[in-house]
């Protein structure tokens, strides 16, 4: 059927062709950095009226930060699509590359630097850091687009004195990707778009089969520490910042019972051959595999190039996350990529107005005619998406789309880079057997209570 030893030792290099990696310039997300919304209409924005807010008839030069304009579509294609409505608005970028960019804004913003007005805003450590240095100016009085669009996402962005300072354009978030074909051949009805944490540990099971090369494994987890752990929070009630861990304790106990029962392969054998999470899912080694929305555009291209490479594209489709019981159809995981204004920018009030377009349901259109998901989404970037070539031809694919509830990976805090470190380092120890899942929690707790009371 597959020759799987063969494909899965060759580590797949990902070509986004949508940019839908979490942090624009690739695939893999950092555990500390990735949510469309629901369908409600934003309201209107208030710069739709060739002024650029109020700028009056005046030209105004913008200066927008950001990372890898070459490689990522959607920074020029809202600065183009901004310009042709507000005529008196030029639009410059800055590329400030992609390593160590929010290292290398806030040098530039240091000393009271006003020349960059747009902020993008990369990972949730660096906007902590930006807020801490007084570089940012709060939004929560201009944000025009209703904050409930956003689910739930600029509550996570909130500070301790309940101001925000960054509003989110574009999103990844957390989904179920399945081969059509394996379960066709099992007889076993498609995943649904509310399936339980239960039903999820159910339907791997039910489509595990074969052994040696010929296994298929039911499900499939990358080594990221956010696709295991990171369940315990999709209750809405947890959070992984607050020092306090032993909610994870059954997510951990359920997902080494599925790896001990074969269900999904062996966490410290993915380490040591270093295979990615794509491998297994095209060469028809898992039957599901739980991953961010940038996998979309991976299996897009994939599929477009199996008849000039010579292999067989796979028949896939998606699903929205599984939820525990008790948490609405929808809830999920979600990184962010949002945009904020210099605090001495000379051009706040053009640089609001453009920041509130690109959130708008006018900027989320443009967002998503790149192929990229935007943070506020609408029944017309849902249809965006769903129409580009090579997304699953079924309904419950394009459902899979919206989203009821999105909790960041790292929410914001001051400490979020410290935290990640032990927890990262603890989820490697329990996932391989160093540490009892007792022992795992027990060092997190310690440790990231010291973190946060240091």
């Amino acid at each position: 059927m597959k020759n799987i030893r063969k494909i899965l030792c060759a580590v797949l290099a990902l070509a986004m062709l949508f940019s839908l990696a979490a942090c624009g310039s690739g695939d893999q997300p950092s555990d500390n950095s990735q949510p469309p919304a629901g369908n409600s209409q934003p309201a209107d924005n208030k710069g739709n009226n060739n002024q650029g807010g109020s700028t009056g008839g005046e030209t105004v030069t913008l200066n927008w930060a950001i990372w890898d304009k070459d490689s990522t579509a959607y920074w020029t294609a809202l600065a183009d699509g901004y310009m042709k409505t507000h005529e008196n608005v030029k639009i410059e970028m800055t590329d400030l590359g992609s390593n160590d960019y929010m290292t290398q804004l806030a040098t530039q913003l240091s000393g009271g630097n006003g020349e960059l007005d747009v902020l993008s805003i990369k990972d949730i450590p660096g906007y902590a850091n930006l807020i801490n240095l007084e570089m940012l100016e709060p939004l929560n009085d201009v944000l025009t687009t209703p904050k409930e669009s956003f689910n739930g996402v600029l509550e996570q962005l909130t500070d301790e004195g309940g101001k925000f300072y960054g509003i989110p354009f574009r999103s990844d978030f957390w989904v179920v990707f399945y081969n059509k074909d394996l379960f066709d051949a099992a007889g076993v009805a498609y995943p649904t778009n509310d399936m339980t944490l239960d039903d999820y540990d159910a339907l791997m099971r039910q489509m595990t089969s074969g052994s040696g090369a010929e296994k298929v494994y039911g499900g499939h987890y990358h080594t990221w520490r956010s696709a295991v752990s990171l369940f315990g929070i999709l209750d809405g009630k947890q959070t992984i910042v607050d020092g306090t861990y032993d909610f994870l304790k059954p997510i951990y106990e359920r997902v080494l019972k599925q790896q001990a029962d074969g269900v999904v392969m062996d966490y410290g054998e993915l380490k040591t051959a270093n295979l990615h999470y794509s491998a297994a899912f095209q060469n028809g080694t898992a039957a599901m595999v739980n991953m961010g929305s940038w996998f979309l555009a991976t299996m897009q291209q994939y599929n477009a190039n199996a008849a000039g490479e010579g292999y067989e594209p796979v028949n896939f489709g998606m699903v929205k996350y599984p939820h525990p019981d008790g948490s609405p159809a929808g809830s999920t995981l979600g990184t962010v990529t949002s945009l904020g204004v210099n605090k001495n920018s000379a051009n706040k009030e053009a640089a609001f107005d453009f920041v509130n377009w690109c959130a708008s349901a006018e900027g989320a259109a443009v967002v998503a005619s790149t192929g990229t998901f935007p943070a506020v989404s609408t029944s017309e970037t849902m249809d965006i998406i769903a129409a580009t070539d090579g997304f699953p031809a079924d309904d419950a694919s394009k459902e899979a789309l919206t989203t009821s509830a999105v909790y960041l990976e790292m929410p914001l805090s001051n400490k979020a880079s410290e935290i990640e470190t032990v927890l990262n380092t603890e989820h490697d120890a329990i996932m391989t057997g160093a540490e009892s899942v007792d022992e795992g929690i027990a060092n997190m707790n310690e440790q990231v209570q010291a973190i946060l009371n240091g």
